[in-house]
Parts: C-alpha cells; sequence; structure tokens
C-alpha cells in the first residue's frame, strides 16, 4: 500500500531543540492523536510502511511519528548534555506541554516503548492507550552493578566528547547504497526497510554521506535501574497495554513477557511472524490489531 504522498513533515520547537517527524490523518482531530514511538539509532521513518494502514483503519485520528532528539532530522542535543534514558521521558513531557495533548494513544518500538512505558508510569493521565511493538518492561542491571555501570559510563561518555572537541570525521559512506548495506549486516532488517530508514537517517557532505544520528546515542548508559525499580514502573502503568512482538523478535521480549506481562493492570499480546521490525514487516496486521485494540 502507498499514500506517502498523504504523509507529511511536521516540527515541534521545544526548548533548544527542534523535534521533526512524520504526520498523517485528521490533522483537525487534535484531540485524537497516535503518538508513535521508534526506537533506538532509527527514525521516524520506521513507520512508513505503517502509517497509510494506521490512516485508512484509524479516519478519525491523527497520527503522528517523531523523530527523537540525536535521531532522524531531529537536532542532536547540545554538547554539555547527554542522552539519558530519563531524559527522553521530558522529551515527551515537553511535546505534550507544547500541544496542549490531554490524553493520546501511543504507539512505540523498541527504546520507544520503554520511554513510553515509564512516561505512561509517571503521567498516567496524559496516556489512554499503549501499543508496545517488539519491547516489553525495561533493560536492568543487579544493584551490584551499579558503581562499575557508572565507571563505564563516565569514561565512555569523556571518550565521545574528546573525539567532537578534536572535530574528529565521521566515517563517510561513498553514496547511500553503501550506508543500507552497513545497515541490513548490523540488523535483521531486510534491503527495503533498512532502505526506508537509511533514506531519512543519512546526511549528504562534500566526500560522501554519514550518519545524522549523534555518535554520543552509542554512548554506554552510566545507569541501569534495578529490576525491581522496573517492576514498579510497570505496576504504575494504568492505561490497557498490547504488545505486538515478532517470533523472530528480540530474546529479551519473549522473557520479559514473564517477567513484566502479570503486573499490568490490562495486557494483552500478539506474536506476528516477523523479526525485531515487525511493523515494518506486517503494517497491515500491526494496523488492524491497532484498530481493534483502540476500538476495545
Amino acid at each position: 500500500m502507498s499514500s506517502n504522498n498523504l504523509i507529511k513533515e511536521v516540527n515541534y520547537t521545544v526548548e533548544t531543540m527542534s523535534l521533526q517527524g512524520l504526520a498523517c490523518g485528521n490533522k483537525a482531530s487534535e484531540t485524537n492523536i497516535v503518538l508513535c514511538l521508534h526506537g533506538w539509532l532509527d527514525n521516524a521513518a520506521s513507520f512508513l510502511p505503517l502509517l497509510p494502514y494506521l490512516q485508512q483503519n484509524l479516519p478519525n485520528k491523527h497520527i503522528i511519528a517523531i523523530d527523537w532528539p540525536g535521531h532522524g532530522c531531529s537536532t542532536h542535543r547540545s554538547l554539555d548534555a547527554h542522552y539519558h534514558f530519563i531524559d527522553w521521558v521530558y522529551d515527551l513531557l515537553q511535546l505534550f506541554e507544547l500541544n496542549k495533548w490531554q490524553q493520546v494513544d501511543i504507539v512505540a518500538h523498541s527504546m520507544g516503548g520503554m520511554v513510553a512505558s515509564a512516561f505512561a508510569a509517571a503521567f498516567p493521565e496524559k496516556v489512554k492507550s499503549l501499543t508496545l511493538i517488539d519491547s516489553i518492561g525495561f533493560i536492568s542491571a543487579k544493584a551490584e552493578q551499579t558503581t562499575q555501570q557508572l565507571r563505564d559510563g563516565m569514561l565512555s561518555r569523556f571518550k565521545s566528547n574528546t573525539k567532537k572537541l578534536n572535530n574528529k570525521q565521521k566515517k563517510l559512506h561513498p553514496n547511500p547504497e553503501s550506508a543500507i548495506k552497513a545497515r541490513v549486516a548490523i540488523s535483521d532488517l531486510k534491503y527495503e526497510q533498512a532502505k526506508v530508514l537509511v533514506e531519512r537517517g543519512l546526511l549528504k557532505e562534500e566526500l560522501g554521506y554519514s550518519w545524522r544520528s549523534d555518535t554520543r546515542l552509542r554512548n554506554t548508559s552510566p545507569y541501569r535501574m534495578t529490576l525491581k525499580q522496573a517492576k514498579q514502573f510497570i505496576r504504575d502503568i494504568k492505561c490497557p497495554v498490547q504488545l505486538i512482538y515478532g517470533s523472530k523478535g528480540m530474546d529479551m521480549v519473549s522473557s520479559g513477557i514473564d517477567i513484566f506481562g502479570s503486573l499490568f493492570d490490562q495486557f494483552s499480546s500478539h506474536k506476528l511472524i516477523g523479526g525485531h521490525h515487525v511493523h515494518m514487516e506486517q503494517p497491515e496486521k500491526t494496523a488492524e490489531l491497532v484498530k481493534y485494540f483502540l476500538a476495545e
């Protein structure tokens, strides 16, 4: 299904950053928002295969997919800032306050699902429903690992910032084809799916093509929540939650169902044939599941 001509670029200015994104559907329906949140090192184009089907199945909804800061076409955080997990939650809060959104249905993939889960727990009045795509719960660590995690995170940050201050040149690809093949090589994405993501994620420079994403996104996190903290977030989510996951998706999702599934107030799950980006592989079936879920 192709109706990309109905998908428009959108832009939101929050404090010092510009959040770019893609939108379609009923723009006049500002009280019926479906917000799509992509995963780590992806961008809003992760939802391009899905958006036309969501638009068809949800004709009264305004569907918006954003690029997280440091991803896609959104601006990077300043040099004295970092990409802490909790800061993504603040990005969402700013976006909601800017647009005066009351209650929103969220569809979120991978890292986006983790951020959306934390947001739904902390701000239950702002989230009507939550659809998680190959994502459930949080990455956690044992309390005994806290000090080593901090050390590793600080050293990673120092190394990354030193490179930026020294203006170390990013690796360049000679053409988009090279970048697409590189993305395919390190993921379970098929060529066409990688192409969709890479086209939005590349920046043309004089000597070649570089990734738009901020290199600091690859820094080691200086902290991880404990499993007890992660479970508490899940217990505090009050909206209905559905999980759509791939039969060949992330192993942590399968184990996460056992760890976190029973902690939600209202939870259902659906397995589709596919990998971690199952919403790109099975956009029509994913959209149908979202439609039925919201109708309930």
